[in-house]
Parts: C-alpha cells; structure tokens; sequence
C-alpha cells in the first residue's frame, strides 16, 4: 500500500478546497436566480437581498406567464428551435451523406469549398447584404435559412458516415432503393448518436438566438425570448409586460427578470438528459473520424 506523505495530504485537502469553492462561486448565481424568482413579493421588498426566504410564491411566474408578450417569445424561440433544428440536421446530413460517398462528382471541390468557409468568415456587412438580397429581413427565417449548414458540423457528421461501410449502399442499390431511401431507410438509423449530438447544437444555438434578431426583426412580436430578457434588463420598468388580467398586481422588475431567466434556460436543461447517452458516442465518432 502506497504511503501518503504529508505534501500529498496537503495537497489533496488545498485542491478539494479550491474546487469546493469553485463550485460554490459557480453555483450560487442559479441559486440566487432560483430563489429569487420564488421569493413572495412582500418579502422580497422588505428585505432586497434573500438567501432563504421564509414564505415562497410563484406570484413572478404566474404574472409572467399571463403576459402577451412573453408567451409570444416563448412561442418563438420554440419555432426557432424546433423547425430550425430539423432543418439544420436535413441540410447538413444530406450533404455530409453525400461528400462521405467517393462515387459524387465533384467531391473534393466541394469538400474543398466546405473546408474554406471553416477558415475565412465574410464578417457582418457581407452577411447582412445576403440577407437582405434574400428579401429576409423582418422575417424569422431570417435566423434559420442563412445557419441551415455550417462547414463544422459537414465535415463532423461527414467522418461519422465515413464509418458506414459503403457495401450498405451497394446491398440497397441492388434491391432497387436510390440515394434519398438509402439515406432515409439505413444510414440516419445507424447515425442516431451523431444526429442527436448535432440536434443538440443546434437547438441550443436557435435557442439563445440574439444578435441575428437584432439585426433582422424589425417586429417586437417576432422577438425570440433571448431579445426580450435583454429589453427587459434594460427597460425596468417592463411597460411591454402587461397581464390579460389588469387587476393583477405585477411583482417588483428584478422578480419578473430572474423568473424570465428561469423559464428561458429550464426547456434547454430539459433537453440534455434525453440526449445524453447519444450526446458523448456521437460527438467523440464523429471528430475522430473526420
């Protein structure tokens, strides 16, 4: 049995004290959030600072919750995660599927093409200048056509189908099936890891959309949740948050904000345990392989 010196003692206890408050320092603002947004109002203005509030209420949820406007960015923020998620995944699998495959013509070019955009950006001028020649400005697909396919995500799921033996696609091809029943029938069934990975990315990108929406949605309705918090942090007196009921009282600003943070941030946490046992599989297969 191996001895422990003093220094290793020493050590081991400094090391799991500076993660213990690592942890802590981590930790304490969701905490604070949490609890904020749970506080009952009266308490909340009597005392402005609460750790361990004695009488809870979701008076902050149940206001928020009753608000046109939240519930539009809500309903928003969801389109964009979900339509823009199934999107992305259709458009990059195809294209990862197809550059995966040495029988396309053209292969290394576009392959080539993909790998140049991983390492030159236009920047914000040129894109916004797409964006509008689209004719999508004010629109939600604004935020969902222009990130249909990164180059990243290509090149990962294409080293994932690198790792489908082609001899799949040539059983299939002699039973009559083309390359769109091929890629729908047998190779997304054997991806399941790497798309869940990749849907997960992307959800969360969709999610948390903010600058883009800025820049291209003219339309408050249009507002993703994420544009909202941010209005709201800067508006304290919240005068776009008005209740269907106009006889409820509105909880003080700072409540309403740390509810709002609550509810924007609770759907995408809900999301990883589902993912997870795909999550690590597809990632590590898909970047080893690339």
């Amino acid at each position: 049995m191996k001895h422990t010196t003093l220094g290793d003692s020493v050590f081991r206890y400094t090391n799991g004290a500076l993660l213990a408050l690592l942890a802590f320092l981590t930790c304490f603002p969701f905490y604070y959030v949490v609890v904020v947004s749970f506080t009952d109002p009266g308490e909340y203005l009597q005392k402005k600072w609460v750790l361990f509030p004695d009488h809870w209420s979701i008076a902050s949820y149940e206001y928020l919750l009753s608000t046109k406007a939240f519930l539009r960015s809500v309903g928003n923020s969801a389109f964009l995660a979900i339509v823009g998620t199934i999107c992305s995944l259709t458009v990059t699998s195809m294209m990862a599927y197809a550059l995966s495959r040495k029988r396309m013509r053209g292969r290394k070019a576009i392959l080539f093409m993909v790998l140049l955009t991983m390492l030159f950006s236009p920047g914000l001028i040129p894109h916004y200048m797409l964006v509008r020649q689209m004719g999508l400005i004010g629109s939600v697909w604004s935020l969902i056509i222009p990130a249909l396919a990164s180059g990243w995500n290509v090149i990962l799921m294409k080293g994932f189908f690198d790792s489908i033996p082609a001899e799949l696609d040539e059983s299939a091809a002699i039973d009559g099936s083309n390359d769109i029943r091929t890629w729908v029938t047998i190779v997304l069934p054997l991806s399941l890891p790497a798309i869940a990975a990749f849907a997960l990315f992307d959800a969360v990108g969709y999610w948390n959309q903010f600058f883009s929406a800025l820049l291209y949605l003219n339309d408050s309705s249009q507002w993703p949740i994420q544009v909202l918090l941010q209005n709201m942090l800067l508006n304290a007196s919240n005068t776009d948050l008005q209740a269907y009921d106009v006889s409820m009282q509105p909880p003080p600003s700072e409540m309403l904000k740390m509810a709002a943070v609550v509810v924007a941030t609770v759907p995408i946490l809900l999301v990883y345990p589902f993912l997870q046992k795909h999550f690590a599989k597809g990632a590590m297969v898909g970047s080893i392989k690339a």
